[in-house]
């Protein structure tokens, strides 16, 4: 079973936001790697996580999914009215995966 890296998952938690928030103050999804939230690997990890923190995971990816799937289709104003749900989201599950430290 490979151990899971409490530090890199915030971090990268973390830097997949600041990408959605960075497309947000530059005007443009099209242009942000904002796919790349599809590779965290913490679902892989359900044995070893908490169901409570693999539910907020979850939640940080479905918000980043909807953002990038209404930017995709034209709706950005829409998508940018889900950033404050993704910042929270992402907060909550670096507090959750902080606490398993």
């Amino acid at each position: 079973m490979t151990r899971i890296d409490i530090d890199e998952a915030i971090r990268l938690h973390h830097k997949w936001r600041r990408q959605f928030l960075n497309a947000f103050a530059g005007g443009s999804y099209a242009d942000m790697p904002l796919s790349e939230h599809r590779s965290c690997t913490l679902a892989c990890a359900a044995g070893q996580l908490p169901a409570a923190v693999l539910e907020l995971d979850r939640r940080f990816h479905l918000l980043a999914d909807e953002i990038v799937d209404l930017s995709n289709n034209g709706l950005s104003d829409s998508a940018d009215l889900l950033l404050p749900e993704l910042n929270e989201a992402e907060h909550q599950l670096a507090a959750a995966l902080d606490q398993l430290r």
